[in-house]
């Protein structure tokens, strides 16, 4: 697309937005791109409502100047959840296709084959790094805090700027026709059986050619159960009152985002629920629940326990296990609260 191109559609994109914006002015990014029919990472080329500079490089790169930014708010989701973490990138492992990092307050796995497009955005005041995939969906996004170093954000942009500006390269990604069903239940809940690791899982489920609810619903009560649709609300309010630590999980195609702690306050507003702490905000579209699920592994530190949440595509939600670290047995107080969700008995 030349640079006459580029500019056309821009202005042409900045007017349908500007639109949007007189009727509806509290939409957030996301939904102001659906209903205008575009992705988000094209609403930022265009520059609808931010002052954007499109990143060249990788995201490898990129992410590995992160640290310098200094306490920064991460935020990662997907269409039905929200998962936002305060703290500074202190491990940084980027270096390969999947990435890592580690530290007091950031937990992150990146699967950086997904990552495409990238920008240094300004707000208002509001400053912040942006990733995309190749359908245009945000990945992750950076935002700075009134604690972190804004020349750092600023050389970030310097140093990474892209020569000219560039329409994002825009490609729906394939339908998923994984199975539902494994072609043989009894060798799946065999495989389960044997699995050492919880990391295990997801190869077991190539091996068996089947999507991971479609495991669930094969392999058995005692090692995946549904439970009630509201099995989140009560297993989090039980949690905030007897200051149990756990670990929330919300992932995309390019990252999953991972807080472990204990929570505290918790606040409905309309379909969502949210987990408002003082560095761990959740926000949960419950109306989104299709099923909730007690998963049940073996390891070689014992059962692990896990709820599972699902939207009625058979995507996965959001994910809960108790603290635990490998080579420490699961938390019997997590056990306990799982086992009570659950009408029959877990394996053990």
């Amino acid at each position: 697309m030349n640079a006459i191109t580029f500019t056309e559609r821009a202005a042409t994109l900045q007017a349908a937005y500007q639109a949007l914006l007189e009727t509806e002015p509290k939409l957030r990014a996301r939904e102001r791109a659906k209903r205008l029919d575009v992705s988000e990472a094209e609403l930022v080329a265009a520059q609808c409502g931010v002052t954007a500079t499109p990143l060249a490089g990788t995201a490898q790169e990129i992410f590995r100047e992160l640290p310098t930014l200094g306490e920064v708010m991460v935020l990662s989701r997907n269409d039905w959840c929200v998962h936002e973490r305060h703290g500074e990138y202190e491990q940084v492992d980027a270096e390969k296709g999947i990435g890592l990092v580690l530290g007091k307050d950031l937990d992150l796995r990146m699967f950086f084959s997904m990552w495409k497009s990238y920008f240094t955005v300004v707000e208002g005041e509001r400053r912040s790094v942006q990733f995309f995939d190749g359908a245009g969906v945000a990945i992750h996004k950076v935002y700075l805090t009134e604690h972190s170093n804004i020349a750092a954000f600023d050389a970030i942009s310097a140093k990474f700027a892209a020569p000219e500006a560039t329409w994002p390269h825009i490609s729906a990604y394939p339908i998923d026709e994984t199975p539902n069903q494994p072609e043989d239940a009894a060798a799946l809940r065999e495989s389960w059986l044997a699995l050492t690791d919880t990391h295990g899982f997801f190869p077991m489920l190539r091996k068996h050619k089947v999507s991971r609810l479609g495991a669930l619903q094969a392999a058995g009560n005692d090692l995946a159960q549904a439970v009630a649709i509201d099995a989140t609300e009560t297993m989090l309010q039980a949690a905030a009152a007897s200051s149990l630590a756990i670990m929330c999980f919300v992932g995309n195609r390019g990252i999953v985002q991972i807080h472990s702690g204990s929570v505290q306050k918790l606040l409905r507003t309309g379909p969502w629920y949210n987990i408002l702490d003082p560095k761990f905000n959740l926000h949960l579209n419950t109306e989104a629940i299709a099923s909730c699920w007690v998963v049940n592994k073996p390891t070689s530190d014992g059962w692990v326990t896990s709820l599972e949440v699902y939207a009625a595509d058979g995507e996965l939600i959001v994910q809960f296990f108790g603290v635990r670290k490998p080579g420490v047995p699961e938390l019997p107080e997590w056990r306990a609260l799982l086992e009570s969700l659950c009408s029959t008995p877990l394996a053990k």
